[in-house]
């Protein structure tokens, strides 16, 4: 057995219903699955799926004080009055200022940006720079994807004289800012039809109305920063993100270019993984490490030459991105492991961590240990340490920390993530207090993570049609999630290690003469835990490969779970270091005979239980040295154990299998040679009667015992006597020849079955 890494939750499945939709829709089986288990069954939602509509788009006046904002912005362009679009550090800030200043230069402005540094501006509306900013001339300040909470620096633009509209989608709280106008989807005094726009969302839709039609070459970026900014893909999201793949493939932007050449990626390939793995990842790098202006000098780029310096200088901050995660998760681990307990709430500080990369380790210590985590870097001097929160399902981390607001300098947040500064000397309380909080809020289930499965599918439909079909209901985010996959049962015959470094798994499923190949990255250990000829039910995303021209599906594993027990087949297997090392730490060494225990025990560090001397335990592994003397016997520590795993060696110390039972004539032949001598010292007399008639040592002793059971013959003191009037038996009623009988059919039956008659033979001795 193999349990599950995760909890697995099957959405609902109406068969018959994804049978008439994939006729109604014209689309594969496996399309037409996946839509009737997300609710979609009609067609002309299908349809809306497969086709990107600019219909879709909302008139942008019809967000609250838009036709206001845009006068104001055209009175600053009439007069030149120089307009700074202000923007945040991460992919969405970045996409959304390029927009913005777009439009406006091609509106005719006298327009600049600005980003503020995290470490120096803190995120939002900064005073200072707002201030300095001014200075230089600016009349109007423009944000984008921030600012509905930049009271104190809004105020102080204010109070010097300048214009300020806020454009944000970001969540407000009872007041707005004192801003001139306020361009949000979700404006309290609005009807905006859709609320969910990302802060790119929102720019864009402002450079519509700036420019009095959709600038269509922008969706490039908007589908950038929708996609990265993780905000849901339905309503025009939906159609912002789909049109803006589509022409981020058919892309002539040197910024573009330039990014897809060090990303490695072909243009002409770019799905949403792209974005999410490959350019989301190196837009947001700079706004972590310092200056965010890197982006938007790429995105904005005139010519490729310059596109590529700031490619570059992507892809080396970036790397150096990487290296501080990597550097900073592995001592965030080394914390946690070196405790005693793990806590069930982790809160992890060190001095000298990049404030900006603490997300993404708390992220990723979420993901090792499954515990609501806090990642914080230690300022010394102010006794403060400043960072990020990430939770688990069922735990509210908002709701949390304001439960210790007053342990808290500040912080800010929602379900699942957070941030918050705290003082040093408080640390160790508040792990202490959240850690009560998550037992008291989480039940036993919940600290399981849970995987959300679209449909089980049946291999024989998992075809390159279907899989390419898939491509045009993309792309998949949030709120149209990346579906996965749930194979049943599926018979795994093969199971080998790949990569340079054996890391990798591979295998095939098969189910009922279909196959599909199994990609498991990282899963190279559980190599060892997979019986070949076992069931296992598979969970992951479908995938088309293509290498040297060829394409075929595959599956790209999530997580594993084996509901039978499973027989590993080490028998034959002579280099017993061979499959000593395939063994788990944890298991049950099992022999039925003293000489299989005298000839391995050097091996094992376990001790080597005898059967007759054993006391059972359920589960695990168990690993049976030898052949039992007769089926009763293994079938009793079969029924005993139920082991998980049987490691099946099956030495066998007599080879019984390789022995001949000797003829009826051979007995015969030594009775009667037996009766001649009538006193037979064994010593003095064996050696000669092997001779004369070729037999082995062990053969003679053998008909001996037989005789001996049968009161033939008396032994004392190294000397046969034959009877003189023995009772008339079969010899096949001596127990030495029925040992010796079910010993040769024991053997025959489980040292030289096929695997699979092995297996079939010990489930019926484990089920009798």
């Amino acid at each position: 057995m193999i349990q599950s890494m995760k909890r697995w939750d099957v959405a609902p499945f109406d068969e018959d219903v994804a049978k008439r939709l994939a006729k109604e829709a014209n689309v594969p089986q496996l399309v037409a699955n996946l839509l009737t288990a997300r609710g979609i069954t009609d067609v002309e939602t299908v349809e809306a799926l497969l086709q990107a509509d600019p219909s879709s788009m909302h008139d942008p006046f019809l967000m609250h004080s838009m036709k206001e904002a845009v006068a104001l912005i055209q009175e600053a362009i009439d007069v030149q009055e120089p307009i700074l679009v202000y923007g945040d550090y991460d992919a969405d800030g970045v996409t959304s200022t390029s927009v913005l200043k777009t439009a406006l230069e091609r509106a005719g402005a006298l327009v600049d940006y600005a980003i503020p540094n995290r470490f120096i501006h803190g995120y939002g509306p900064n005073a200072d720079l707002f201030e300095e900013k001014i200075g230089e001339g600016f009349g109007l300040i423009i944000t984008v994807d921030n600012g509905i909470a930049g009271f104190e620096a809004i105020d102080r633009a204010k109070e010097l004289g300048a214009n300020v509209i806020v454009t944000d989608h970001h969540d407000f709280g009872e007041q707005m800012p004192n801003a001139d106008y306020v361009i949000h989807p979700r404006h309290p005094e609005g009807n905006y039809p859709f609320g969910e726009l990302a802060g790119v969302g929102v720019a864009f839709k402002v450079a519509t109305a700036i420019l009095g039609e959709p600038p269509m070459d922008l969706l490039q970026f908007v589908g950038i920063g929708t996609i990265t900014d993780l905000v849901p893909l339905v309503d025009e999201n939906r159609y912002f993100a789909k049109e803006g793949l589509r022409r981020l493939r058919q892309s002539e932007k040197p910024g573009i270019i330039a990014l897809a050449e060090v990303c490695e990626v072909d243009r002409r390939a770019i799905v949403e993984d792209t974005i999410g793995f490959s350019f989301g990842p190196r837009l947001n790098a700079p706004g972590r490490l310092g200056d965010a202006s890197v982006g938007v000098e790429l995105l904005t780029a005139d010519d490729l030459n310059t596109a590529s310096h700031y490619a570059s200088e992507l892809e080396r901050l970036n790397e150096e991105r990487k290296e501080l995660v990597n550097r900073a998760t592995e001592e965030a681990k080394a914390q946690v492991e070196g405790r005693e307990t793990i806590p069930d709430v982790l809160v992890v500080a060190q001095e000298g961590w990049n404030a900006g990369i603490v997300g993404i380790v708390a992220s990723r210590l979420v993901e090792t240990y499954y515990r609501p985590t806090i990642v914080l870097s230690i300022d010394r001097e102010r006794g403060l340490a400043t960072g990020s929160a990430r939770s688990i399902d069922g735990f509210h981390l908002f709701k949390a920390l304001q439960t210790c607001a007053p342990l808290l300098e500040k912080f800010g947040g929602h379900e699942m993530a957070a941030g918050l500064t705290v003082a040093v000397d408080q640390l160790e309380t508040l792990e202490v207090r959240l850690s009560e909080l998550a037992r008291a809020q989480l039940t036993e289930e919940q600290w399981t993570p849970k995987v959300l499965i679209d449909v089980p599918v049946a291999i024989e439909d998992v075809t390159v049609d279907a899989l390419e079909s898939l491509d045009d209901i993309r792309p998949f985010g949030v709120g149209f999630e990346k579906p996965l996959y749930y194979v049943q049962d599926a018979l795994v015959e093969t199971v080998r290690k790949i990569g340079s470094a054996k890391n990798h798994l591979k295998f095939e499923a098969n189910d009922h003469g279909a196959t599909l190949d199994i990609i498991a990255f990282f899963k190279g250990d559980l190599a060892d835990e997979m019986a070949p000829g076992s069931h296992f039910s598979l969970v992951g995303d479908l995938q088309v490969n293509e290498w040297n021209g060829n394409k075929k599906p595959q599956m790209i594993l999530e997580d594993i779970r084996c509901d039978e027990w499973q027989l590993f087949d080490i028998r034959g297997m002579k280099d017993v270091s061979r499959w000593l090392s395939m063994l788990p730490e944890e298991k049950v060494v099992l022999a039925f005979h003293q000489e299989t225990i005298d000839a391995f025990r050097s091996y094992f560090d376990t001790p080597i239980e005898r059967v007759s001397e054993w006391t059972p335990s359920t589960g695990g592994s168990l690993v049976l040295l030898d052949t039992p003397t007769d089926r009763e016997s293994l079938s009793d520590v079969l029924r005993a154990s139920r082991p998980e795993r049987i490691y099946a060696h099956f030495a066998s110390p007599h080879n019984a299998y390789f022995e001949a039972m000797p003829t009826r004539d051979m007995f015969a032949t030594l009775y009667k040679q037996l009766r001649q001598v009538n006193a037979f010292d064994y010593r003095a007399m064996a050696p000669a009667l092997l001779r004369r008639n070729k037999w082995k040592e062990q053969t003679l002793v053998f008909m001996l015992k037989v005789f001996m059971d049968l009161d033939f013959v008396q032994y004392e003191n190294g000397t046969f006597t034959i009877h003189p009037e023995p009772k008339k038996q079969a010899l096949t009623e001596a127990p030495t020849y029925r040992a010796f009988e079910a010993q040769r059919q024991i053997e025959e039956r489980l040292v030289y079955a096929t695997y699979r008659e092995l297996k079939q033979l010990l489930d019926e001795w484990m089920a009798e």
